[in-house]
């Protein structure tokens, strides 16, 4: 397999995982086809497993952070090694 496409893959991961540990604490609460939600400014707690939007685009940022990242230092491997 390229290099490129394995840290691409490990950068994925590991920001998700990034993305998920540090997604910020929320509530969503619909009422009357309004969804309002509120957010703490710690992490959220490691019981809770359901995800609100907002933290589902904090971990999908974080985990396209960390695949940018790992594309770019498997270039730098594949770039040194030919």
């Amino acid at each position: 397999m390229n290099g490129k496409v394995v840290f691409l893959l490990i950068g994925l991961v590991v920001g998700g995982l990034a993305g998920w540990i540090t997604r910020p604490e929320a509530a969503e609460v619909s009422f009357l086809g309004l969804k309002v939600e509120v957010q703490g400014d710690q992490a959220a707690a490691p019981g809770d497993r359901t995800l609100t939007s907002g933290q589902a685009q904090h971990v999908g940022i974080c985990a396209a952070i960390g695949a940018l990242l790992g594309f770019g230092v498997g270039f730098m491997a594949d770039r040194r090694r030919g």
